[in-house]
C-alpha cells in the first residue's frame, strides 16, 4: 500500500513477470511478501541489479551497454535467482547507505586540522584532502572504483574542494569508501554464480 492508502501497481511487463513465475515455479505479488514461494517487484529490481554488477556480463555486452537497453537474461532457475537477488540487494542497499555495513568503517581520521578539502590524493593507503589530514586505510580498490564514469571516492572529495569538512561528511566518506569495497566484493561473487 502507498501512503495514501492506495495499492501500488508494478511498472513491469505482465507477460515477463509470468514467464518468470512459470520458469522459477514461483507466484508473483505486488508487494514483498513473507509467503513461501512467492516474489515482488523488489526481487526483480534485486536480480537486476546483481546481473548488472557481474563483471563477466559488463565485459560480455560492454559495446551494447554503451548503446542500448541492458539485456538481461531470464533467470536460470529458482536457486540462481534467489541467490542472485540477494546479492543485488546487498548491493542496492549499500548503495542506499542503508545497509548497517556501511557503519562498520574500515579507515580512520586520524588527524587533526582545518578539515579543509584542498587537492585531495591518494598514497599508500591514506586518501590527504590537504597536507596533513587524511583517511587512513583506504583500499586501493574503493578509491580506482569507477561507477558509470566517474570514481565516487575522489569525486566526492573534489566536488568539496576548498570547503571544510564537518563531522557527519567525514562519516559520509567512510561510508562511502566502506560501499565501494563491499560492492567490489559483492560482484567478485556475483560473478562467481553462472547465470
Amino acid at each position: 500500500m502507498s501512503a495514501d492508502g492506495q495499492e501500488r501497481t508494478p511498472n513491469l511487463n505482465a507477460e515477463i513477470v509470468n514467464q518468470i513465475a512459470e520458469q522459477l515455479g514461483l507466484t508473483f505479488t505486488n508487494e514483498k511478501e513473507a509467503t513461501e514461494n512467492t516474489f515482488a517487484p523488489i526481487d526483480i529490481l534485486d536480480y537486476i541489479y546483481a546481473v548488472l554488477h557481474s563483471p563477466t556480463y559488463r565485459e560480455k555486452y560492454k559495446e551494447f551497454l554503451k548503446i542500448d537497453f541492458p539485456r538481461v537474461p531470464y533467470p536460470k532457475d529458482h536457486d540462481t535467482f534467489w541467490r542472485l537477488v540477494k546479492l543485488g540487494g546487498e548491493i542496492r542497499q549499500i548503495h542506499l547507505l542503508e545497509s548497517s555495513t556501511v557503519e562498520q568503517y574500515i579507515t580512520q581520521y586520524p588527524m587533526d586540522g582545518d578539515n579543509i578539502v584542498d587537492k585531495p590524493k591518494y598514497k599508500d593507503g591514506k586518501v590527504y584532502i590537504n597536507d596533513t589530514q587524511y583517511f587512513d586505510n583506504v583500499p586501493q580498490v574503493a578509491w580506482e572504483f569507477y561507477i558509470g564514469g566517474y570514481q565516487p571516492a575522489q569525486k566526492w572529495l573534489k566536488d568539496r574542494r576548498g570547503r571544510t569538512l564537518e563531522f557527519d561528511d567525514i562519516l559520509h566518506y567512510q561510508k562511502i569508501i566502506v560501499a565501494l569495497s563491499e560492492t567490489d566484493r559483492l560482484m567478485k561473487e556475483i560473478d562467481a554464480i553462472e547465470f
